[in-house]
């Protein structure tokens, strides 16, 4: 019992008038609040945590949720700023990715125009075509209804085409303007 007794550690807790209490097992008074547990030459060997509710707990819980959330998107957002860092060290890098990002979306639009043009011919051919049947419809053959219907269709696609290039410029161009404004306040932080 004495052995016992020499590994036992002394309790302490403040409870809620004030006043330090020590023991030597855990204090009924301070459940609701911390305890230390401090060894025979006072050495405090280890920290009890309040004992909860489950409700307490639940909210506890819930509070280093959202505290870990938060350290987490701040965390993210330290390394996003980094990477930015890095692959863009000044203005004149990001000034020049910028202006290869566009000049992509330039050659495709450049593409996407040239087939446009060359549809607007095919359809011209088609109505050339379509002379000989007097601009009838009920004259014309299937294969040349079918020619008709795909070149109206590959026109629709492409105007399709280019208006989503457009914006697909425009959504680029947003891009660089908030990294751009994010990364002045980066560069003058340095």
């Amino acid at each position: 019992m004495a052995q016992d007794k020499s590994k036992a550690g002394i309790y302490s807790c403040i409870d809620g008038k004030g006043r330090r209490i020590t023991s030597d097992r855990p204090i009924v008074d301070c459940l609701d609040r911390e305890q230390r547990e401090l060894s025979n030459s006072g050495v405090v060997k280890r920290v009890l945590p309040p004992s909860y509710t489950a409700d307490e707990r639940a909210r506890l819980d819930a509070q280093k949720k959202v505290e870990e959330a938060e350290r987490s998107r701040v965390a993210e957002e330290k390394r996003r700023d980094r990477a930015l860092l890095i692959r863009y060290p000044n203005q004149a890098v990001h000034d020049k990715e910028r202006t290869d990002a566009l000049a992509q979306i330039d050659d495709v639009i450049g593409a996407v125009k040239k087939r446009g043009e060359e549809l607007v011919k095919q359809r011209r051919d088609i109505d050339i075509e379509l002379e000989f049947y007097q601009n009838d419809v009920t004259k014309v053959p299937s294969w040349l209804k079918r020619k008709i219907e795909d070149n109206a269709e590959q026109i629709q696609i492409q105007t399709r085409f280019l208006n989503d290039q457009g914006k697909e410029k425009q959504r680029v161009n947003t891009r660089f303007d908030e990294e751009l404004a994010k990364l002045k306040m980066l560069w003058s932080t340095r």
